[in-house]
């Protein structure tokens, strides 16, 4: 067994996918103070703030650098529906993303709740409404992908919803905290280590 070091600039994580093939049973959902409202075709700049205002404690920053022709071919697909969780005074407080691009697939791209409202029961009501969304007329499968950048729970939580594990892979990447994309003190769960020299 050996360790493979990672450039102080760098980062590396397990990105573990998983799927589910058969729509889950219903279970009873607690009510919520949130709501699920649709973005058809958000502006970019509305969906990159709530995107970072989600992501960036789990370093979520691939839509951040996206050029802007690239992103607005996803967010105009009619095949891809962005949704924003709102709290009863409409503040955006988490995202779902939704992708039917691949036949008889949903892959649920992107899902997450600001850190101030996770842990109280919020992420099981916005997954059965994720679940109620996803599986549609057509659909066979539905898939996500988390990874150890994630919350801790992540990987638990979609297995508690039904989906099954079925691929590991190692990613790597440059640390957007080093280039600006996001603050240097986003997500201190993670050291920064741009700065350390050895």
């Amino acid at each position: 067994m050996g360790l493979t070091p990672v450039p102080n600039d760098q980062l590396a994580t397990i990105v573990t996918s998983l799927e589910m093939r058969a729509r889950p049973p219903l279970r009873p959902a607690r009510p919520s103070p949130l709501a699920l409202v649709r973005w058809p075709a958000p502006a970019s700049e509305r969906y990159r703030t709530l995107f970072r205002r989600v992501g960036g404690p789990w370093l979520w920053f691939s839509r951040l650098v996206m050029a802007e022709d690239a992103l607005r071919s996803i967010l105009d697909n009619p095949s891809i529906e962005v949704y924003a969780a709102t709290d009863r005074a409409g503040i955006e407080l988490g995202m779902l993303e939704l992708d039917f691009r691949v036949q008889g697939n949903c892959e649920i791209s992107y899902f997450g709740l600001v850190p101030e409202i996770t842990g109280k029961g919020n992420g099981r009501w916005m997954m059965a409404q994720t679940l109620a969304l996803a599986w549609r007329k057509g659909v066979e499968r539905v898939w996500v992908h988390t990874c150890t950048l994630d919350h801790p729970s992540a990987l638990g939580f979609y297995r508690h919803h039904g989906f099954t594990a079925y691929r590991r892979t190692i990613e790597t990447f440059a640390d957007p905290r080093g280039s600006g994309i996001l603050p240097a003190d986003a997500a201190p769960h993670i050291p920064y280590l741009g700065s350390v020299s050895r």
